[in-house]
């Protein structure tokens, strides 16, 4: 560090003028924290958040189907921005709390950490435990509404920005009993310079109905119902399963062709807490398993998952065993044998969850495992052997498994990186960057040699790798691991990252932080990139859910005016850029048919030089829907397919056949 800059960051920290005194100690009352720092109870302030403001309200009429009283919800869009959830449950309570002496619904809405949620008998299972969920939507919401059915009348109340406009008043009678929550978020605007959210923010439906529907799914015999009426004619979707996560789990399935007819269905009830699990097995490599606790996803498992893997291994090895279809000299099977082409679902509702982090992503309740683990192999043990046949598809597939496991042990050898003084192990069509550091590193997976040689010679070289690719990569949704790790270009990719693959995948050793695809702006290039981001998705996910992968955006045109070169990526762009240039004289446009076309110095400038380049992050918002896709468009079943292509043709503008 200079001189120079050790003296500005000392006057930086010792230079106060101001008084350090009781006076500058700032206590945010009420729910004015909520309000300072939005990201902590919501996790950020983009659509992602009015999603969850939309979830937290959807669960508390999710608590009342859990408690028994409620079976019908609706959730609609407004055309002013607005969202509101509307239930048959009991309704807020009305009643004066003792200990504030203000009416409870209005204390529910309007005090952090209040609720019935905390103890005594109000709600035995409930997925938001922290009591901030409808105060939070409350206080995030430029306004809120709250209709209130009960003891035979309608009460309302209005909040802005989480405080009451007015006393709850009676408006008129009532035959029914439930609540209607309808809030406004908060979003920036011209005249709401102050608001929360960001200006483009907005409730997606796509996005919303998928979690509908997978709550109905948890929650069988409920009824929820969506519309969005933002659009004309209103689009609409209602969600009913009485047959629950069994229906979920063929759902799931259902571009796959089942190897037994019906999921394995497993239920129970012990020490409290619930269980409910439902697998079948399909015909793909991969597995699907998705684990709930109290209606709430937790990407990263937990003791309830743990569980459910340990009695589906023993249960299935034992059966093996006392049948001699496993011999006495076989291994017994692993875990990752057992639930290759498994779909599952396991949900537990208990009374006091404790989940690891705000954001609820693991179930920590030790005692879970146990239960769960001792309920399914039970339940399981009295399937296979009350259906032997569907028990002999099911160890006949995990034997298969077990073989290509060895095989793909043997070929994952080859594609592990050795240590930095073996350098000779990385793929030789590898261009390394000299950075070291993965943060600070990228590399730009390239169609074809002739692009690769254009990124090689125009990258920079400090910090960006160059892997050319020749032609489409193994479509890895139709293979098994084994066949995976045979394929030269997948064996390259995985060799340059350095991070390993399936039981050895490794993020901390991951060499970039930066995986971009580049490839041709055409129908073939888009192709290569599904291929890759199925690979991605399929054995490397972490490295999609940590924002990781990135597609690179190649212009299209080249538009020169007056010797101005200007670069347009479609062809909407183009027509903007016409008519700002003018038409005439004519200017000059060139069609980029592919990479190769472009001198290193143009690929530099429009694609590679992050001054001036368009990349677009991969991201995964819903894993249930990101996995029905990859399936649809990349499995073995045409059918779904060509419905697909059918319906969404004609979104294609410019088909380059």
């Amino acid at each position: 560090m200079s001189r120079e800059n050790h003296q500005d960051i000392s006057a930086m920290t010792t230079h106060v003028d101001a008084k350090y005194d009781e006076k500058q100690i700032q206590v945010l009352e009420g729910l004015e924290a909520v309000r300072k720092r939005p990201g902590m109870y919501i996790g950020s302030t983009d659509q992602n958040g009015l999603h969850h403001m939309a979830y937290e309200i959807v669960d508390n009429a999710i608590d009342e189907a859990l408690a028994g009283y409620c079976t019908h919800i609706r959730v609609v869009l407004h055309p002013d921005g607005s969202l509101s959830v509307a239930d048959d449950g009991r309704g807020f309570p009305v009643g004066l709390h003792p200990k504030l002496k203000r009416p409870a619904v209005e204390v529910c809405l309007t005090v952090l950490h209040a609720g019935g949620k905390f103890g005594g008998d109000g709600y035995k299972v409930s997925g938001g435990l922290h009591g901030v969920g409808a105060s939070v939507v409350n206080a995030l919401s430029l306004k809120m509404e709250v209709l209130v059915y009960q003891n035979g009348q309608v009460y309302q109340q209005e909040y802005s920005r989480g405080k009451p406009t007015y006393d709850l008043r009676v408006i008129g009678q009532a035959d029914r009993t439930g609540t209607t929550v309808r809030f406004w978020p908060d979003v920036k605007g011209e005249g709401n310079p102050d608001g929360i959210f960001d200006p483009d923010a907005a409730f997606r439906f796509e996005v919303l109905q998928g979690r509908m529907r997978e709550m109905a799914f948890l929650n069988r015999g409920i009824r929820i119902d969506i519309t969005d009426e933002r659009v004309e004619p209103n689009e609409s979707r209602s969600y009913h399963f009485e047959g629950g996560i069994s229906e979920f789990v063929k759902y799931i399935n259902k571009n796959r062709t089942p190897l037994h007819p019906e999921p394995v269905y497993i239920e129970g009830l012990k020490n409290e807490v619930a269980v409910e699990v439902a697998l079948q097995y399909n015909d793909s490599y991969q597995e699907n398993t998705f684990a709930f606790a109290n209606n709430v996803r937790t990407p990263e498992g937990g003791t309830h998952l743990t569980g459910f893997y340990g009695g589906l291994t023993r249960s299935i090895n034992d059966y093996g065993r006392k049948f001699k279809i496993l011999k006495d000299a076989d291994a017994n099977l692993k875990g990752d044998d057992v639930r290759e082409s498994l779909a599952a679902v396991i949900s537990v509702k208990l009374k006091e969850p404790q989940f690891e982090g705000q954001t609820k992503s693991k179930l920590g309740n030790s005692e879970v495992r146990g239960i769960v683990e001792s309920l399914v192999y039970e339940q399981l043990n009295d399937f296979l052997e009350e259906t032997p046949s569907v028990a002999g598809v099911i160890l006949d597939r995990c034997l298969g498994a077990a073989r290509a496991r060895e095989a793909a042990r043997k070929a994952r050898e080859l594609t592990r990186r050795k240590s930095v003084l073996e350098s000779a192990a990385l793929p030789g069509k590898l261009a390394d960057c000299s950075e070291q550091d993965p943060a600070k590193s990228e590399i730009f997976l390239v169609e074809g040699n002739s692009a690769g040689g254009s990124a090689k010679s125009g990258r920079d070289r400090h910090y960006q790798a160059i892997l050319p690719l020749r032609g489409k990569i193994l479509n890895v949704e139709k293979t098994r691991l084994d066949r995976v790790l045979m394929n030269e270009e997948i064996k390259n990719m995985i060799t340059a990252f350095g991070c390993g693959i399936g039981q050895d995948f490794d993020l901390t050793k991951l060499r970039y932080h930066r995986i971009v695809c580049m490839t041709d702006a055409d129908v073939d290039g888009a192709h290569i990139r599904v291929l890759m981001l199925t690979f991605f998705y399929r054995y490397m996910r972490p490295l999609i859910e940590k924002g990781y992968v990135y597609i690179a955006m190649p212009p299209l045109y080249k538009v020169t005016k007056n010797k101005v070169e200007r670069y347009v990526y479609n062809d909407d762009a183009l027509e903007e850029l016409l008519n700002e240039i003018g038409r005439e004289p004519k200017p000059e446009i060139q069609r980029y048919k592919g990479l190769g076309e472009m001198s290193s110095e143009q690929l530099w400038t429009t694609t590679m030089n992050p001054e001036t380049r368009t990349m677009m992050q991969v991201t995964v918002a819903d894993a249930i829907a990101a996995d029905e896709t990859f399936t649809l468009l990349m499995g073995d079943q045409v059918e779904p397919r060509r419905e697909f292509i059918e319906q969404n043709y004609d979104l294609v503008p410019d088909l380059d056949v």
